[in-house]
């Protein structure tokens, strides 16, 4: 992959933390290699303690590193990076904004801090606000806000110089389910619009719903990397689908058996099919057409794939929420 193509590079990072007076050490992260893409959603996905806040904080120059390089845009990063760091929109778990202001005017010196001013500073507190859905109550103290609405804010404040790439730790921990899927749906849309997000969650569905890539990490070490469909061959789990059907059911789970694709067909109770399949999403054209080709009216289907819940406990042992 081309220099230009990679917006991060992580190659052998480590980083142990000493007990007091240098007594004990844990080691919080080892040996870690990463690449994130520019124009991709990369999914850091771990339970808490994992390492995911430790890997962002040096990935942002906000922490010293005890081995290995990190590189951002093409640039080399360390906590005196300032070059580097203006590519960065960074957004911590906890909430960085002022409560005794209102959005606007936290927008507006988080702005100044990055270096806009006048209409251009005008023009991007707008747009966050819009973009947080934040318009209404732009003008209201923030001490009032909701956990949700602060949250948005959050991520608005990130977002102000219009980053190359945003780093988003936890964004949707301890919000509502409205909120919660406010923020993934502003995340998947900036996304969408090309924007490079690094995102770090221990929500499984949270990683397979936003992100392009996902690495998986536990104790300091990533232990499997790709899209969700490589990970989960890692498991050798394929997809099932379920039909349920009137008219010839038996004849068209015959023919749906003789699919080269398919890899196991059955029919169950009640004028169902079951089947067993690689990329099943991806088959589901051809197993409607081949179904009702041999006689039998389709009444619903439903798929099941594998998910990142069945990777990390192939691969540490232990459920993701242990």
């Amino acid at each position: 992959m081309g220099p230009d193509r990679t917006l991060i590079a992580l190659e052998g990072v480590g980083k142990v933390f000493r007990g007091h007076l240098g007594i004990g050490r844990k080691v919080a992260v080892e040996g870690l290699d990463l690449e994130v893409r520019s124009g991709e959603i990369f999914g850091l996905l771990g339970p808490n303690g994992a390492g995911k806040t430790t890997t962002i904080s040096m990935v942002c120059g906000l922490m010293e590193r005890d081995g290995g390089e990190v590189a951002v845009a093409g640039l080399p990063m360390d906590v005196n990076a300032t070059d580097a760091k203006a590519n960065i929109g960074y957004v911590p778990q906890d909430l960085a904004i002022y409560p005794d202001l209102s959005a606007r005017e936290n927008l507006r010196f988080f702005g100044r801090l990055q270096k806009l001013r006048g209409k251009e500073l005008d023009t991007r507190v707008d747009a966050v606000l819009e973009l947080a859905g934040l318009t209404d109550r732009a003008d209201d103290r923030t001490a009032d806000y909701s956990g949700g609405m602060k949250r948005r804010l959050n991520i608005g404040i990130g977002l102000l110089h219009e980053p190359r790439l945003l780093v988003l730790d936890e964004p949707t921990v301890g919000v509502d389910p409205q909120s919660r899927n406010a923020i993934l749906e502003a995340v998947d849309e900036l996304g969408t619009g090309g924007m490079s997000i690094l995102y770090t969650t221990h929500y499984m569905e949270e990683a397979e719903r936003l992100c392009d890539r996902i690495a998986i990490i536990d104790e300091g070490k990533i232990l499997a990397e790709g899209s969700r469909r490589e990970l989960v061959d890692i498991v050798g789990q394929k997809d099932r689908v379920t039909l349920t059907a009137k008219g010839a059911v038996h004849a068209a789970a015959e023919a749906l058996d003789a699919l080269d694709r398919t890899d196991e067909v059955t029919t169950i109770e009640d004028g169902g099919i079951e089947i067993v399949a690689q990329d099943a999403r991806t088959l589901l054209p051809l197993i409607i057409g081949t179904t009702a080709d041999a006689g039998a009216t389709i009444n619903s289907v439903e798929v099941v794939e594998p998910d990142l819940e069945a990777v990390f406990l192939h691969l540490t042992g232990k459920a993701l929420r242990d």
